[in-house]
């Protein structure tokens, strides 16, 4: 390159960065057209001319949000930084970053299906007071129980709603029944089978994912047992999507446990328009992956470290 050349690139890069200039004013200025300016300022960064850095410690986990959504065509990744933090402050500080990042996705719904457990309670917790009286939010499984009622889907249910001054139904069943024939007989129920239908015609479903072998709620509470986890392992069951199994594949595992669930299945949260997952806690690797592989998932709010573990692991 001429040394008028590199002259000509080096004072409009100066008067674009560090100047401001508009591109219009630069061509104007030269008496060239727009287009050949931005050109210009193409070259100037290939040439190692201009290097851009982003100074901020969110660069880091825009470039993972980047890379997620497009290795698994996600909608949009959402991923925090929690590095430095210990898992009780992690896991509250991701539910406080989800809710800031999704209220406005809410706001334009007008109805939104609910999951249950320790990471969709924090995140309602955490949730701002916004009025959206259009909104009407829909359990995605069943709500009744006598542990842990705090963590079932229509408390949560009825806390989000107080928060957003909307209305909301309730799914009068267990999330696990004893058998099959009771779920069949509980889903002929008029309002179980109303509301379970109109689980599956929401616009966003917020669920959790969940390793059942390490730190399961469900365990904590009495839903599955050692006998049940023996079985998951035969049946390659890597995680669980409101409470439905699947396995590294993504798809519904036989296990038996998943015909005496009372909620959504894998295959109607795919019929959703935006399912979004909010992942807290830790060992639940291959879980998140095998859902992001699977399709099940459009938005995912996860943290920098297992964004880190998901990018770097091949399948």
């Amino acid at each position: 390159m001429r040394w008028e050349e590199k002259r000509d690139l080096v004072k409009i890069a100066t008067w674009y960065y560090q100047y401001g200039w508009t591109q219009a004013q630069i061509a104007q200025k030269i008496g060239i057209s727009r287009s050949i300016i931005s050109k210009k300022l193409q070259d100037a960064k290939e040439l190692g001319i201009v290097e851009i850095f982003i100074k901020d410690e969110t660069a880091y986990t825009v470039e993972l949000e980047q890379k997620l959504e497009t290795k698994f065509e996600l909608e949009e990744a959402i991923v925090v930084a929690t590095h430095d933090l210990s898992y009780e402050e992690s896991t509250n500080w991701l539910a406080k970053k989800a809710a800031y990042a999704l209220n406005k996705r809410i706001l334009k719904v007008n109805k939104l299906g609910i999951s249950w457990g320790k990471t969709i309670r924090k995140f309602v917790n955490e949730f701002p007071y916004i009025t959206n009286k259009k909104l009407v939010i829909v359990p995605l499984i069943g709500g009744m129980g006598a542990e842990e009622v705090d963590l079932h889907s229509n408390q949560i249910c009825y806390d989000l709603k107080k928060k957003m001054q909307c209305t909301c139904k309730y799914l009068y069943a267990p999330a696990l029944v004893e058998d099959q024939t009771m779920k069949n007989d509980l889903c002929k129920n008029k309002y179980i089978n109303e509301v379970l239908n109109e689980g599956k015609t929401v616009d966003m479903a917020i669920v959790g994912i969940s390793n059942p072998y390490q730190n399961s709620t469900m365990e904590e509470i009495g839903y599955i047992n050692k006998k049940d986890l023996e079985e998951f392992r035969y049946y390659d069951v890597v995680g669980d999507c409101n409470s439905c199994f699947y396995t590294t594949d993504g798809k519904e595992a036989n296990s038996p446990i998943n015909q005496r669930i009372i909620g959504l299945s894998l295959d109607d949260l795919r019929e959703i328009p935006t399912v979004v997952a909010i992942v807290s806690g830790e060992n639940k690797e291959k879980a998140v992956i095998a859902a992001l592989n699977s399709k099940i998932i459009d938005i995912i709010v996860m943290t920098d470290k297992m964004a880190e573990y998901v990018l770097n692991t091949r399948y």
